[in-house]
């Protein structure tokens, strides 16, 4: 399960993809209902990490520094959450042995959750802000459009 945190980052992201110009907090906030103190928060980390950029003064805000296509869930989800994997044992950046297995190569427990791992990194990895804002485009047209773009 995400974090509150993970999904107002993922939102947050999502509204600067698809306002593709600089928004100040407060516009961000209220479009995609986060409280303010913690987007600000958030977006202290996406900066941190070079995925968003801010600019002081009237036509300042934040902004994409990375564009959309290259932001990837996986990657958001890293940052705010940390690992994603289901345990220690199958961690890429925190690698940690859990202290009742005997084996790893012989646990029942690590052989299914590693294929739920490697299901969830393929999704998470590969799909972008560009997709999700692709998608809300689509739930975005009248009753009957996109249907027939939804199926292909």
């Amino acid at each position: 399960m995400i974090s509150q945190k993970a999904k107002y980052a993922l939102r947050a992201l999502v509204a600067l993809a698809k306002e593709g110009d600089s928004l100040m907090i407060g516009e961000i906030a209220a479009r995609k209902n986060i409280p303010r103190k913690f987007l600000e928060q958030i977006l202290l980390e996406m900066k941190r990490h070079g995925i968003v950029h801010s600019r002081r003064g009237k036509l300042g805000g934040y902004s994409l520094l990375m564009p959309p296509e290259k932001i990837t869930y996986g990657q958001v989800l890293r940052i705010i959450d940390g690992p994603v994997a289901p345990l220690p044992c199958l961690s890429r950046i925190a690698y940690r042995r859990c202290t009742d297995c005997k084996t790893e190569e012989t646990c029942e427990i690590r052989r299914v959750f590693a294929r739920v791992a490697e299901s969830a990194r393929e999704v998470l990895d590969r799909t972008t802000i560009a997709d999700s804002l692709a998608s809300s485009l689509l739930a975005d047209e009248p009753e009957g459009g996109g249907r027939e773009r939804a199926h292909l």
